[in-house]
């Protein structure tokens, strides 16, 4: 397809995440570009607006070259904020996310949600009643602003207003999902996430650095908080929990084109990709 690979991954960014992060390998890389992994170290800090500014003109540049942008990643925020564009929201108040961070464990996430319901109900709609991050995001939005994200989204403009943009995703039923993410979290600590950790921790990682699933469950090993047994059962369960929270985002947004992956051979899914590219 003479595609080049733009990482909407936000934690392949970082050097020295190789093994937690499933990094695509050097030879991968030598033979097909590969844009936006290994580009900061753990110690500075990414956001999605980072990742736009980022992907705008490498987008540019590979059409110029008459190749094909391909952003790949998981990082649904990241891939809406690129298509969709992003709103003008105030900055990170970290003192304000430490107290909402605080309320959220005396109180339950829920309650902080069913507190964003009250202030920006058509945002809450489109959070899970669990996820704590965006649940205070959208709340220091609303406490440090007149304005909600809901309506501060009406005046975005991103990507699709220029390109033609191809949306795909790929899925597999619930129980291949699930094995291949345990396969794929003991494989991961066969090859060293607990070493790749230790050196992380004395990097001085940003917050951002250590939400990376895994990294944040072999920290708490370290820190003598449970066993290696419990580190690998967390970091399974985690995982599973958060590929259900991914899958449930992508599916609320209709532009993408699913492609069931369980029962295919490769060479069938690269043949559904290609057809609906060339659509």
């Amino acid at each position: 397809m003479g595609g080049e690979v733009i990482s909407a991954d936000s934690m392949q960014v970082y050097r020295g995440m190789d093994v937690g992060t499933s990094k695509p390998t050097a030879s991968q890389r030598s033979e097909i570009p590969h844009y936006l992994v290994d580009i900061l170290e753990p110690s500075q800090e990414y956001s999605c607006a980072d990742f736009k500014e980022k992907a705008k003109p490498l987008i540019e540049d590979i059409l110029a070259r008459k190749k094909l942008p391909m952003v790949v990643g998981g990082s649904g925020l990241y891939v809406r904020a690129l298509v969709d564009g992003l709103f003008a929201g105030p900055g990170a108040d970290w003192d304000l996310r430490k107290a909402l961070y605080e309320e959220a464990e005396f109180s339950g996430t829920e309650a902080l949600y069913e507190r964003l319901k009250k202030m920006d109900d058509a945002t809450a709609e489109n959070i899970m009643p669990n996820d704590a991050r965006r649940i205070i995001r959208a709340l220091e939005v609303c406490l440090k602003t007149d304005d909600k994200i809901s309506e501060l989204r009406k005046n975005t403009q991103g990507i699709i207003s220029k390109y033609d943009v191809k949306m795909i995703g790929l899925i597999r039923e619930r129980a291949e999902l699930y094995n291949r993410i345990d396969k794929r979290v003991d494989e991961i600590f066969e090859r060293g996430l607990v070493e790749e950790t230790e050196a992380l921790v004395k990097k001085n990682p940003s917050r951002t650095a250590m939400q990376a699933l895994g990294y944040k469950e072999v920290a708490g090993l370290l820190r003598g908080e449970h066993s290696l047994d419990e580190a690998k059962r967390l970091a399974k369960r985690n995982t599973r929990h958060f590929a259900k929270r991914q899958l449930s985002w992508f599916r609320r947004d209709k532009r993408i084109e699913w492609i069931d992956a369980t029962t295919k051979k490769m060479d069938e899914i690269i043949e559904a990709i290609t057809a609906v590219e060339q659509k």
